[in-house]
């Protein structure tokens, strides 16, 4: 059976340890797929126009389509080349409950990422989305320093 680790990128280099920690694991364990995976913060609004929502969809597809390009693509082009297995999902939505979810779909045993995004003060503290992961994982959540 293939282990399965969803790893969330956050798009600095706080995302590329966890990358590297995941990649060191899937090395390790041998019969491993990595899905990298990066979460745009979403909400819905349900009282816009149709004008507006119309908007805000294509808005969405915009940011799906670049944070795959910048973020999605190269890393898994470069664990390919390494010889790993690898797929990319971007989503919008809460960052935790999208990235168990990813997991749940995905039958992932393992969730990896890194305790915020770099930066001050802010660095030495879980991030909320960090910190609400660990909180409501239905799988085990490994947090990168």
């Amino acid at each position: 059976m293939t282990t399965k680790l969803i790893v969330g990128l956050d798009g600095t280099g706080s995302g590329d340890r966890a990358l590297a920690f995941a990649s060191n694991l899937a090395a390790l364990i041998g019969d491993c797929e990595l899905v990298v995976a990066y979460v745009i913060e979403w909400s819905p609004y349900s009282f816009q126009t149709p004008e507006e929502n119309a908007m805000r969809h294509k808005r969405r597809e915009e940011e799906i389509s670049t944070a795959r390009e910048r973020i999605i693509d190269p890393a898994v082009n470069e664990l390919t080349a390494a010889g790993l297995k690898v797929q990319g999902v971007v989503r919008h939505g809460d960052v935790a409950d999208t990235l168990n979810a990813i997991c749940e779909e995905q039958g992932g045993q393992q969730i990896i990422v890194c305790r915020s995004s770099e930066g001050g003060f802010a660095k030495r503290f879980f991030g909320s989305a960090t910190s609400n992961l660990v909180m409501s994982a239905t799988v085990p959540v490994t947090v990168i320093a």
